[in-house]
């Protein structure tokens, strides 16, 4: 019987890799997405886009809702989402967000027996945020081992970061390797009611140059 593993899956281009990678490696995958408050729901449908055409075992949604604390463009409707460079954390960072969908992540994979989480942060093309370095993975998986029954017990969780070092026109083709279509994917941060992506915020610039640098087309729809 396959290794149960628990994946975040957001509907972005990176989570999908990260799933097919989990896939690949022979896991039975459960894949976990968040309703966290986040302005655009189309990502949630991607997500369940994604989970079915790569292969999830089952795929949840769980609702908790970090937007209501605000402090984030992608949470809060009247904060503008940046189209050019900024310095320093950008305003699309959601404060502990990767914290949160890691812990909870965490609770599913106990109740499953699941000693593995998949999730597609990476530390090389992104916005900056704190809660994508190796640094955070690191320490969240001492936390991992330290607060469960699973841990103690000496049931070691591991948490795999495939993408964590990778540019994102490898993390393209990769993905592209394994069969993710990502014309399934959302990555936009300011996407419109059908999903489609603005090609202005930081999140498709990158995406965009990551398809450039790979030599692939460009599945995106654009506004």
């Amino acid at each position: 019987m396959s290794e149960r593993a628990v994946v975040l899956v957001s509907g972005g281009l990176d989570s999908a890799t990260a799933l097919a990678i989990a896939r690949h490696e022979g896991y039975a995958c459960h894949a976990l997405s968040l309703e966290y408050g986040q302005r655009h729901g189309v990502e949630l449908e991607a997500a369940r886009r994604v989970a079915e055409t790569v292969g999830a075992v089952e795929h949840r949604v769980v609702g908790v809702d970090i937007g209501a604390f605000g402090g984030s463009a992608l949470t809060d409707a009247t904060r503008a989402v940046p189209e050019s460079p900024t310095d320093g954390i950008p305003i699309t960072y959601v404060p502990a967000r990767n914290t949160v969908f890691l812990s909870l992540a965490l609770a599913w994979a106990e109740t499953l027996l699941a000693r593995h989480l998949f999730m597609g942060v990476n530390a090389v093309d992104y916005s900056g945020y704190p809660d994508c370095r190796p640094a955070f993975i690191a320490a969240f998986e001492r936390l991992a081992n330290l607060a469960t029954k699973m841990g103690v017990e000496g049931e070691r969780i591991e948490i795999h970061t495939p993408l964590i070092r990778l540019t994102k026109a490898e993390i393209i083709q990769r993905g592209t390797e394994l069969g993710v279509d990502f014309a399934d994917t959302v990555s936009c941060y300011q996407p419109n009611e059908v999903g489609e992506a603005c090609g202005r915020c930081d999140s498709c610039r990158i995406r965009r140059a990551g398809f450039e640098a790979a030599g692939l087309p460009d599945p995106t729809r654009y506004q």
